[in-house]
């Protein structure tokens, strides 16, 4: 029976605190929705639940809901630890997300750690700094469909909820589990049932873990994933982390890794640029406007791009890596302006963007995947939509490549086929190589176990 459970507001977060679990030694798996873990005939097997709601874009009604079932479906299945998993930008909805929980959780407070030391997002007096810069000077504050405007995450959620915010600064954190404990005493006492803590280090995180366990209430995390793995481990619930790295060899011949590329960020295009640098990989441009306009122009556009990705793949020079990808050549569309020119709800042309790469991976691996060693996708609707093609519903996490940049295995048709999400935002110029690299390791650590379970 599952002891942890959390609900992330999309896939590539979900994962992101899935894998650190596992990198822990507790068997993780992470979910599409609430009806497939509640339909799952493993779940009694797993230490920890995650379960992606997909709501970081919806409103705020819509996103309360989606987060409420998810929750309930845990409650239901006997967990007792929560987690509420935010982006490391704190984009989306927060403060309705932690109202749909703790409207479930009697006698519960919500900490709000929203630092992730591993990936460079840090807060201090309650201001969210990524990589040294300010949030809302950072690309986060022009994102298609979840901009943020506020830096001070304080104000942030006190928008967003209909509970009383606190906070705790890190000159108390600095000075111990006491202080950081009676700190949160304290603004309780006021009425506050969200309070938000700042940190900078690993061990800030974890000072703030130890004062939570000696309070008399229970705590919801709310985090991007280390708060959470924090607690499970002052819990006794998980052990150390550790990487989990096959050894195995990325040399591989006649397999070719997949990579569908669904962010329009710069650093997703600095990755992307670096990876064709290496001649044994080859692009596939993809025009985003024909699959916005969605009918004929689509279909022909995605007929396009699978023909040409199975010439490659069938062809002598098989290529190591295909990229496909509709947002890192020419002039980059303005996504909302395409949306009032179609006459679109708001967030339908991304969706159909998404949908048609996954629809691609989906047509390329039903025709080749016994020449597909592992997928890659960036950004987390990508992946969804990927997944949702291969009809997969669950992920078995195991490991990252860099933090935020989580590697899975499929469930279902493809089972064992390793992937790869990563958000558009992480990563240095060279990610996109190494991620490459590492799925190659992991076929051979799937092929390696298949050859075993063949001998017997």
């Amino acid at each position: 029976m599952p002891i942890l459970g959390g609900v992330a507001d999309d896939l590539t977060g979900a994962t992101t605190t899935g894998v650190l679990l596992a990198r822990s030694d507790a068997r993780t798996a992470v979910f599409f929705n609430e009806e497939a873990a509640l339909n799952s005939n493993s779940t009694s097997e797993l230490d920890a639940i995650m379960i992606s709601s997909n709501s970081r874009p919806l409103p705020a009604n819509e996103a309360y809901s989606k987060v409420k079932d998810a929750t309930q479906a845990l409650i239901n299945m006997g967990v007792k630890y929560f987690q509420k998993r935010i982006d490391t930008t704190c984009r989306g909805g927060i403060g309705v997300e932690i109202d749909a929980m703790l409207d479930l959780l009697p006698d519960t407070i919500a900490v709000v750690v929203p630092t992730m030391p591993q990936s460079r997002r840090i807060m201090v007096g309650g201001y969210s700094v990524i990589d040294g810069v300010a949030l809302i000077n950072t690309a986060v504050a022009q994102d298609v469909r979840t901009p943020v405007k506020e830096n001070y995450i304080p104000d942030l959620i006190a928008s967003q909820t209909r509970r009383k915010v606190g906070n705790v600064e890190l000159n108390l954190v600095l000075r111990g589990k006491e202080c950081v404990r009676d700190a949160i005493t304290t603004e309780v006492n006021k009425g506050a049932q969200i309070v938000i803590v700042d940190a900078i280090t690993i061990d800030d995180v974890d000072t703030i873990a130890k004062a939570c366990l000696e309070l008399k209430k229970n705590v919801l995390a709310v985090d991007p994933g280390p708060f959470t793995a924090k607690l499970a481990f002052n819990r006794n619930i998980i052990s150390n982390e550790k990487a989990n790295i096959p050894n195995t060899s990325s040399d591989v011949d006649g397999k070719t890794v997949l990579v569908a590329a669904g962010s329009a960020t710069p650093v997703t295009k600095r990755q992307m640029e670096v990876l064709m640098e290496d001649d044994r990989n080859v692009r596939i441009s993809v025009d985003a406007l024909s699959l916005v306009d969605g009918g004929q122009k689509a279909v022909e556009e995605s007929k396009k791009a699978i023909e040409k990705a199975l010439w490659y793949l069938r062809s002598k020079e098989q290529p190591r890596a295909i990229l496909i990808e509709t947002a890192l050549h020419g002039e980059l569309l303005d996504l909302d302006a395409e949306d009032k020119k179609h006459h679109y709800p708001q967030g339908m042309s991304a969706d159909r963007i998404n949908a048609a790469l996954g629809y691609m991976v989906g047509q390329i691996l039903d025709k080749e995947s016994n020449k597909i060693a592992g997928i890659y996708t960036t950004g987390g609707d990508t992946q969804v939509n990927v997944c949702k093609q291969l009809n997969v519903e669950s992920l078995e996490v195991l490991d990252y490549v860099i933090p935020q940049a989580d590697i899975s295995r499929l469930t279902g048709k493809y089972a064992g086929m390793p992937i790869v999400g990563k958000g558009g935002l992480t990563g240095t110029d060279t990610t996109a190589v190494e991620i490459v690299e590492r799925l190659f390791c992991e076929y051979g650590r799937v092929n390696e176990v298949k050859k075993e379970k063949e001998a017997v």
